[in-house]
């Protein structure tokens, strides 16, 4: 095994891989088998369906800068683990109380919002995982594999999940992800740390370390500037794709069966993005990465000319290439400057600036449609995303980054690193 791939003879990473792919495979499965659930219950409707998710994505905001703090505080290790034996545990007594018919929508909610903290605890832990268990040098292809892995796994669960609730029924499906929740947990027993950060004096409470985080994640213009870049995209995106571009499909695509393609040829954008992002290596990755965000509404842009679904979708598929590599290529940038006791704090930032808002772009894109015009929207939505990427680099501190990390470019010049 040769060159961007040697990092998969790492026996830990093999199983990183292996934990990130199953779980993913479980995440992607019980959103489907929950939906199904909730709406053939006594009480469920589709706005009870819209409680339940929202009660999973306000509970994973809500703890997530708490993740980050415990996984600064804690071996990553052991919060993955304990996240996803929780996890296990979380779904399989949904899934038991649904099949003894003793479920209600309100009881899944609870059960949602708790799969949300899981999620929450997990996240930032995994995130800043691998800069433990390889070089620098091996760090972005060792990100890319992950990705890919954990785009399969999510890939896979969304097209088994609705063959095993149409096979078996959706109350059996719920169980599913309790058992890849704890596969995954094995499978991370077979992880060895080998490069542990040197020890810190841990901060005497939590809410204390959330604000240590802080002022790592404003201490460098660049990373506050590119999740802030990143969550004005993201609302944009969210508004217009998912929610405008089903109208869009319905209206002139040939309806939901035309938006299957697309999204289908977004999957394989993503898992040829992350193929890409082993290979693709520039010197300043996130100035690149900012770029790339100029892809990301292609397909919008596309939907907004009236096109056909071929060119939609042909859009669709290089918006995900573009998606997937700018991922990998932040991810690595920060794991490569900031300080390993803090990555997870700042990750769960990083999380938690991207994507709180998008909740307000879903529910403003239909008002806006009604407003200004279907077409109108997304031509504007279209061009104010590509806007973002060439107004970031007006910063230097942006375009300088490169990709060696802060230690070796203060180590070449012989002073301290500069913080941007």
């Amino acid at each position: 095994m040769r060159g961007d791939f040697a990092v998969l003879r790492n026996r830990s990473v093999r199983a990183l891989l292996a934990a990130r792919s199953v779980s993913l495979l479980g995440n992607a499965i019980a959103p489907i088998a929950l939906a199904f659930t909730v709406l053939h219950l006594p009480g469920g409707s589709a706005s009870m369906l819209g409680v339940v998710l929202a009660a999973r994505m306000l509970s994973q905001v809500t703890f997530v800068l708490l993740g980050g703090a415990i996984a600064d505080r804690l071996p990553k290790l052991r919060v993955m683990v304990g996240a996803d034996l929780a996890a296990g545990l979380t779904q399989g007594l949904a899934a038991t109380l649904v099949i003894t018919h003793h479920a209600t929508p309100w009881m899944l909610a609870g059960f949602a919002a708790l799969s949300g903290a899981a999620t929450a605890i997990f996240e930032p832990a995994s995130r800043a995982a691998m800069p433990q268990l390889v070089s620098d040098d091996a760090l972005q292809s060792a990100n890319s594999l992950l990705k890919l892995s954990m785009r399969g796994g999510s890939i896979l669960g969304a097209a088994l999940g609705g063959v095993l609730v149409t096979a078996i029924g959706s109350g059996p499906t719920m169980a599913a992800p309790a058992v890849t929740f704890l596969l995954s947990a094995l499978a991370l027993t077979g992880v060895k740390i080998t490069h542990a950060p040197a020890e810190t004096a841990a901060a005497p409470t939590l809410i204390q370390q959330i604000r240590e985080g802080w002022r790592e994640f404003t201490a460098r213009q660049w990373v506050w500037v590119m999740v802030t870049q990143l969550s004005y995209v993201n609302v944009l995106l969210a508004g217009t794709f998912y929610v405008l571009g089903p109208v869009t499909a319905d209206r002139s695509l040939g309806g939901a069966g035309a938006w299957s393609v697309v999204l289908i040829a977004q999957a394989i954008g993503f898992i040829v993005g992350s193929a890409i992002a082993i290979k693709v290596r520039p010197h300043f990755p996130v100035r690149a990465a900012a770029l790339l965000t100029m892809g990301f509404p292609l397909s919008v842009l596309l939907m907004a000319t009236g096109a056909p679904l071929a060119a939609v979708a042909a859009a669709t598929f290089l918006a995900g290439v573009c998606i997937d590599v700018y991922e990998v290529l932040l991810d690595t940038s920060l794991q490569k400057h900031i300080p390993p006791h803090a990555l997870s704090r700042v990750m769960s930032y990083e999380s938690l600036g991207s994507f709180a808002l998008v909740p307000l772009g879903m529910a403003g894109a239909g008002p806006a449609a009604d407003a200004l015009g279907l077409r109108t929207s997304l031509y504007g939505a279209a061009v104010l995303m590509m806007l973002a990427g060439p107004a970031v680099l007006l910063l230097r501190s942006v375009r300088t980054v490169t990709d060696l990390p802060e230690t070796s470019r203060a180590a070449a010049v012989g002073t301290p690193a500069e913080v941007s």
